[in-house]
Order: C-alpha cells, then structure tokens, then sequence
C-alpha cells in the first residue's frame, strides 16, 4: 500500500528536502526492510542525516510542515502498519557513528549499533556491558527504551546523552537527568540522541570476553534468533514473566497468518516467512486478551507500534 502523497505539507516537504538534501531524501520507500520483523508499508519521505546540517534541515522542516516524524535505528524495537508511516522517517547517518575510547569511558554517536560497542569495550579490557551482547539496535535507540538483559540494563553505565532538543538546540542530559527505570529513560519530548558517553570499568579481558561467550551461547540457546523478529514483545509484569505466562497459556506456536509465538521463547513473536503487519497485530491482540482472561494480567508493550492500525479487522 502507498501512502498517498497529497498532503499539501508532504508535498511542500519532500520538495524542500529532495532539493537541499538530494539522494539522501526517499519518497515512498519501504520500511519492511529497515525493520527486523521484516514488515510495514512506505514512508512517506524517508531520510539519512549524515551531519547536523542535515539533521537540523530535517527537523526544522518537520516542525515548520507539522508532520510526524520516527526515527529509526536499526528498526529492532517497531512494529510498523502496512499503511506505511505518513510522515517523515529519519536515519542517522556517517557523522553519528564515531566511536572513541578514553580510560574506561566510551563516547560513541548515536547511530552506532550496539553490538559493534559491545566489541570495543571488550577489546579494551572493560567491563560493564557483556549483558548487552546479541541485543540489536543503534545505541541511541537502545538508550532510549534503557534497553537490558541478564539483570543489567544500559541505564547503569549511561553517564550522559547529547541530544538534539524539540527547540533545534544541542543540550545534555546526564544519567541522573535520564531517571532510567525497567525499559523506560525520561528522555525529554521530541528529543533526539545524536551522542552518548558510557563510563566502564576496569576488567581482565579473558574474563569480558568469557562473560559475553556464555551471554551469546544463553541467547542463542534459548531465543529464535534465525527467525525475523523484534525481540521481546511484552514488558515482563511485575515478579513474573511474560514468557512464562504466554507459555503456560498454551499459546507456544499459535499463529496468525506468518506471524507466530516462537516455539523457543513465547515472548518472541516471528515472521514465519509471509507475515504482514496486520498479522502482528491480530496476535499481539489475541494473546494480550488471551492472558487477560486466563491470568488477569494486563500485558504492556515492550514493542513500538507506528502507523495506522484502523484497516486491521477488529481494531
């Protein structure tokens, strides 16, 4: 499905930014790619920042047209409609993926993924984040939804942020600022993280690199990672988990058109090969009604949803 293009705004838009910013700037390009659940329709104009020229022009374009905007990481945490997204999807490009190292602290822009972090401090003898080998995503995404695994999350390492304010000003926000808590960080509205400096600590390196083998082997062991997916589905309610109950709810392999309950972990949901987001959906719907009535818990998203979901059956 197209977005269809004759918002006077989209249009005004997409001329600005395909003259300032040429082939940086996509009309209707397709974001089944960009995410890891391999689906969602077209972005009405899709754009790569490479510097903070580019970034400013599209954010100031944004405000001055009134249109929404995503930004897009690695596209491991969305769930995008089959519409498509009806404004402007925004990627960090060249200048927001620089990585350097100083004593135990790691500044890196937000656009580096966070795998790639994982690796440097555990080529610099520092410990702190091996929880974090396997997740996927840019690091700036990952900060923002204080993304964690094992009983650690990247709000304990995060010593502060530079990001790109709803005013077109560079601030910073340190970690106390942040007030990270379970899968959430008080980013302010409409901020944007371009960098962020993470403090480490000293650490054998045999023993970080031991620490993320056996991290990486738990992954792989107990989590669908050759199927397309976004990973957790569900936050984990309080003193349970929702794995745990999905499982014991029986809805291990229940399925909706390609999307289904991972047979090796319930709280990941995957793309059985044809799914479309619309599929997604109905099974997020059914199981989070599912558990309702069998447990009387409610299930809360871990997952962002993007577009219109108002076409889907029963919506």
């Amino acid at each position: 499905m197209a977005v269809a293009l004759n918002n006077r705004g989209i249009i005004m838009a997409r001329n600005r930014l395909e003259r300032f910013l040429g082939e940086k700037a996509w009309t209707d390009r397709s974001l089944a790619k960009y995410t890891t659940m391999r689906v969602g329709g077209p972005a009405a104009i899709f754009i790569t920042a490479e510097d903070l020229t580019d970034l400013r022009l599209t954010l100031q374009t944004v405000k001055d047209y009134e249109l929404p905007l995503l930004i897009l990481g690695r596209g491991s945490n969305l769930l995008v409609s089959d519409t498509g997204f009806p404004g402007v999807v925004l990627r960090l490009g060249h200048e927001f993926k620089h990585v350097s190292v100083e004593g135990t602290e790691i500044t890196t822009g937000a656009g580096v993924a966070l795998g790639t972090i994982v690796q440097t401090a555990s080529r610099h003898g520092l410990g702190g984040l091996a929880f974090a080998v396997g997740i996927p995503g840019t690091i700036g995404a990952a900060i923002a939804v204080n993304a964690g695994a094992h009983g650690s999350d990247l709000g304990a390492v995060t010593q502060k942020i530079v990001y790109y304010s709803r005013d077109l000003e560079l601030r910073t926000a340190t970690s106390a600022a942040l007030g990270f808590s379970y899968r959430n960080c008080n980013l302010p509205p409409g901020a944007i993280i371009i960098e962020v400096r993470l403090g480490l600590e000293e650490a054998e390196a045999d023993m970080v690199k031991h620490e993320m083998e056996t991290n990486w082997k738990r992954r792989k062991r107990s989590q669908p990672l050759d199927m397309p997916s976004a990973g957790s589905v569900f936050k984990n309610p309080p003193d349970n988990q929702a794995a745990k109950l999905i499982d014991e709810a029986g809805l291990k392999g229940h399925a909706v058109g390609g999307a289904m309950v991972s047979q090796k972990h319930a709280n990941f949901f995957v793309n059985t090969g044809e799914a479309t987001g619309a599929d997604f959906y109905t099974l997020i719907s059914e199981v989070t009604a599912r558990i309702k009535e069998t447990f009387d818990v409610e299930l809360e998203l871990e997952i962002r949803l993007v577009g219109d979901w108002s076409y889907v059956q029963g919506h």
